[in-house]
């Protein structure tokens, strides 16, 4: 039991050790100021927080100046001031010098109200910011214009029809000339002159006047807008991408000086030894606990009163997960963060098929979900993500499907076929991926994964072909594909069974049919019955003619030997055929249904014959009945006694001349009750239930096998059959 526990901590460290590398940084004693020792690389996407300042003030840097675009109205201030001018030239009783005076001062304060007002309007209304409008109230005094002097002499000189002449045409100038953006006035003003001369006036007066006001009135709409400047660089540096240490990237390269820059990096991602945290060792150490735990409960559940598997069987479990851990870590060295589909290409299914040839096909599915697991971890190339969900269902779907299509092979080309099915339905699953999750996948990744699936189908028959004999031969491991190779007549064994004792060879046969359909019907092992009853008689090679299957026109030889000399010949070929195929290197399982077949069963034959000769003889016997036994084991499995049972069946039956269906079933009902009371079943599970089934199943079986010869009641053969044995 502690081997057994032994073996399951060890599946712990497994675990422990081949998700460490990614699930645990590796730590550096190392201080500020000194030289590194060795290359550092980042154990994982580490960001880059002075590159990623660096890329944000470039991105900010790169944004342009924000300009908004004012729209002031600016032709109603022209219409404004050719109304005032109009009124005041109409009015006689002020002198022409007063009135240029009044223009003097009036006309360029009007313009700056209209600003003033516009801007404080805007304030009230916060259509604006007021650092706009400061902008703007800065441009246009900056950019203001000075109307000559003469001009105002020109203005008061106006009647009122040029007036009302000049003022669709100065509205309509004004209105075209800040419809462009205009950033500088002067640029606006620069084409004053040429559209007064286009314009309609006809009066040299009225075209200057226009041309001078237009000037004044004309101020720039387009203005640097600071705070949104400042809004749109802001967003630029949040809208920045994080810049990234790639996992693997060099962080410190040997020789080279920490500065406090960057052992403020390894000191934030848990890189120095001296701030050791033990909570992530803790974590996986629980982890790896639960994944081997959860093997063990399974097992210990569908084992009932007895442990399923001994302790070389859950050895060859162990390695098996190791096999299948080490070819996982193995494609994960050459899978990239930029080709992730590389993943595929691990035959992960590996260990699930072995399980199910090896083992057992619950066990499979169980542990293909753990393999599923682990490979969401070690092939997982994606930063911040624990698992890969991608990689684990991949690993489940050809894992499933693995054992699906080899849990009962029998030949070695089936696990070429499961390997095809593996190939295939990885690659579905693979498509079935990317059409999914569109964002991670085109159709050039889409096709390369579908690649790669399907030379990991390839990759999985080939180590599990390569691998079956190791385990097979270092493990003593019955798979049903080596039973069916040792079930091949040409085997060195059968053919001498064969040559040397056809009648044990027939005979072998036979109980290798009711052996198998009985195990079938308890679900036991029907093929190790059939090959394990191929070879329980082989011993009897070594002296064929004292066995009655053999002894064809000639006497037979146990008449004139003494009884103990017959027992010891007969108990013999037990032993003897142990011998036999441990020469030839056959697995234990078969070696053990020849050594318990017969258990500790008494000769009854030869015990009564000595003791008619004692009597005879007018001696005491100077024996037992203990002395005309087998000398054991008893049958320690199933399979074991149940060959026991069906080769005492097929001898029993063989003997009758002309059996009756009576006679089968009385016959197999008193075998199995004569070893059920001698306790030959008591070393090995088989209930009362399942001996029911296999009494019923030997019944039918015989009456097969020997139709032709058995004798079946009166009323069977009427033309209405009431018996279920009929025919």
């Amino acid at each position: 039991m502690w081997a057994r526990y032994l073996l399951f901590l060890f599946l712990v460290l497994l675990f422990y050790v081949s998700l460490s590398s990614k699930l645990l940084p590796e730590r550096y004693d190392i201080q500020e100021g000194t030289r590194s020792e060795v290359d550092i690389a980042a154990p994982m996407q580490i960001p880059n927080n002075k590159a990623t300042l660096k890329a944000q003030e470039e991105a900010a840097e790169r944004v342009q100046p924000i300009y908004q675009i004012v729209t002031m109205r600016n032709e109603n201030l022209m219409t404004t001031l050719l109304d005032r001018i109009d009124r005041l030239n109409q009015d006689d009783q002020i002198s022409s010098q007063d009135k240029i005076d009044i223009y003097r001062d009036e006309i360029p304060q009007r313009q700056k109200d209209f600003v003033s007002n516009f801007i404080n309007n805007n304030r009230k209304t916060g259509t604006y910011s007021d650092t706009l409008l400061e902008e703007i109230r800065n441009v246009v005094q900056e950019q203001s214009y000075r109307i000559p002097e003469e001009t105002y002499i020109k203005i008061s000189r106006l009647t009122s029809d040029d007036i009302q002449e000049m003022k669709p045409v100065a509205r309509n100038i004004v209105a075209r000339l800040m419809t462009d953006q205009v950033s500088e006035a002067t640029t606006a003003r620069a084409k004053v002159a040429e559209m007064v001369s286009a314009s309609s006036l006809s009066k040299r007066t009225q075209r200057e006047v226009v041309q001078e006001l237009t000037r004044l009135v004309v101020t720039a709409n387009r203005f640097y807008d600071e705070d949104g400047t400042k809004e749109a660089k802001v967003q630029a540096r949040e809208n920045t991408p994080t810049v990234f240490i790639k996992q693997g990237d060099t962080l410190v390269a040997k020789g080279e000086l920490i500065t406090p820059e960057m052992y403020a990096l390894l000191s934030e991602n848990d890189l120095l030894k001296n701030e050791v945290n033990y909570w992530p060792q803790l974590g996986l150490l629980l982890f790896s606990c639960m994944l081997s735990a959860g093997i063990l409960m399974f097992i210990q559940q569908s084992s009932g009163t007895h442990f399923k598997y001994n302790n070389a069987q859950l050895l060859m479990l162990v390695i098996i997960f190791m096999i299948t851990i080490v070819v996982m870590h193995v494609t994960a060295v050459i899978q990239t963060n930029e080709r992730p589909f590389i993943g595929f290409l691990a035959p992960v299914a590996v260990g699930a098929m072995l399980i199910a040839l090896l083992l057992d096909t619950t066990l499979a599915f169980v542990c293909s979900i753990l393999i599923g697991l682990l490979s969401s971890i070690i092939l997982n190339t994606h930063q911040g993500q624990l698992f890969d969900f991608e990689l684990g269902f991949f690993a489940i779907v050809v894992s499933f499907v693995a054992i699906f299509a080899t849990h009962r092979a029998s030949q070695r080309s089936t696990i070429l076929k499961g390997a095809i099915m593996v190939c295939l339905f990885g690659s579905l699953a693979v498509f079935t991926l990317a059409l999914i999750d569109t964002g991670d996948w085109n159709r050039t990744t889409a096709l390369y994964g579908i690649g790669y699936a399907f030379a990991g189908g390839v990759l999985t028959a080939i180590l599990v072909i390569g691998l079956m004999p190791f385990f097979e031969t270092s493990f003593g491991i019955l798979s049903a594909l080596k039973l069916v190779e040792l079930s091949n007549p040409n085997h060195p064994l059968l053919r001498k069974l064969l040559t040397e004792t056809p009648g044990t060879y027939h005979h072998s046969v036979m109980v290798g049919n009711l052996s198998e359909a009985a195990a079938e019907a308890i679900g036991a092992n029907g093929l190790l019955c059939r090959v394990g009853s191929y070879y329980h008689d082989i011993g009897k090679t070594k002296r064929p003619v004292y066995f009655i299957e053999n002894q064809n026109n000639m006497e037979n030889p146990h008449d004139s030997i003494d009884p103990k000399l017959s027992k010891s010949i007969i108990v013999a070929h037990a032993r003897d055929g142990v011998e036999m195929q441990k020469d030839y290197k056959l697995p234990k399982p078969i070696r053990d249904i020849a050594e318990q077949h017969h258990g500790t069963t008494f000769l009854h034959y030869f015990y009564h014959k000595a003791l008619r000769q004692a009597e005879e003889a007018g001696i005491e016997p100077d024996f037992t009945e203990e002395d005309f036994r087998y000398p054991g084991p008893k049958a320690q499995s199933k399979e074991s006694a149940i060959v026991g049972i069906a080769d005492s069946v097929e001898a029993a039956v063989r003997s009758l001349r002309k059996p009756t269906v009576e006679q089968v079933e009385s016959m197999i009902e008193k075998i199995i009750k004569g070893r059920l009371d001698d306790h030959q079943f008591n070393d090995c599970d088989l209930t009362m239930r399942e001996l029911d089934i296999v009494a019923k199943t030997l019944k039918e079986t015989v009456m097969g096998i020997f139709h032709s010869r058995i004798e079946y009641p009166e009323e069977i053969k009427k033309p209405k059959p009431t018996s279920p044995e009929a025919g």
